[in-house]
């Protein structure tokens, strides 16, 4: 079994993205990895080559800014860096520049690819997901997060990336999938609150046009992370490779898990999730098989 990992990047270090250990947690499984660096404002590139390992393989590339709406230049870097992955590879190994995976959960991994390798009617595997926010401490428990989402696609050139690279579609077409007992540690809302401001005002800028292109946050210096309506205490371990960020965090986040700042519709569904497991509405871009 041959496996590529694949993934883009841009203004890494200016936006804070944690890109080389998201990188460094897939390698294991990984017999080459396509990095897809863009044209950046900061030292992006120098960053990734500073990984010395012969599986990196680094494309340089340059965003069409023009492909705003919903996101759809993420997509199109996405799939810059999937059609350089080797051609004899049976799987390929999506990871975004917030997100990691558990050394905990590599062998379960192989186990899954191993399984569905040669059955057809598999064209991915679904990962559960921890959206960490404010801190390491808390991750997001309401509505607003998505719960799962596809990171492993087979290597078939009729799937590409969708929308905004949340998910994956072959032919247009959802793709049939395997649940995994594995999951995604995302990080993306856990930033120095000036950088996450910033970091923010870059990616709404992706999905609106040249005339919305002023409006951003709130004139203040940081981004307020207490306008949440929902956290619980994470009570797991982290990946080993994002200790050392955990350990220079330096600002300050604290969060009483008993506030719900819902309104009474959001309410309402959340205290049937709750009891039954059912998330009302939940939008999933797959169908498992």
């Amino acid at each position: 079994m041959k496996v590529s990992g694949f993934s883009f990047i841009r203004n890494a270090l200016k936006f804070d993205y944690p890109i080389l250990e998201s990188i460094q947690s897939v390698l294991p499984l990984c017999d080459e990895f396509i990095i897809a660096v863009g044209n950046s404002d900061d030292k992006t590139l120098e960053l990734i080559q500073s990984i010395k390992d012969p599986k990196i393989k680094i494309i340089e590339t340059v965003w069409d800014d023009t492909m705003r709406k919903g996101g759809r230049v993420l997509a199109l870097e996405t799939d810059k860096a999937f059609k350089e992955i080797s051609k004899d590879s049976d799987w390929a190994f999506y990871i975004q520049g917030d997100e990691l995976i558990h050394e905990k959960d590599l062998a379960v991994i192989r186990d899954a690819m191993l399984k569905w390798k040669d059955d057809e009617k598999v064209d991915g595997l679904l990962f559960n997901y921890l959206h960490f926010y404010g801190s390491y401490n808390f991750v997001g428990n309401s509505r607003r997060w998505y719960r799962k989402e596809i990171r492993i696609i087979k290597n078939n050139p009729e799937i590409k990336s969708y929308r905004d690279a949340q998910g994956f579609r072959k032919n247009d077409q959802k793709l049939g999938v395997k649940a995994i007992d594995a999951c995604v540690y995302h990080y993306g809302w856990v930033k120095p609150p000036e950088v996450q401001k910033e970091k923010l005002n870059n990616s709404r800028s992706l999905y609106r046009s040249d005339s919305e292109k002023t409006k951003r946050f709130p004139s203040t210096d940081e981004f307020n992370y207490s306008a949440i309506d929902s956290l619980k205490h994470f009570e797991g371990s982290h990946p080993k490779l994002i200790q050392k960020r955990i350990d220079r965090i330096n600002w300050e986040f604290d969060f009483d898990p008993s506030i719900k700042n819902f309104d009474k519709r959001t309410a309402f569904l959340q205290f049937i999730e709750k009891y039954t497991g059912w998330r009302i509405g939940e939008y999933k871009n797959y169908k498992k098989v």
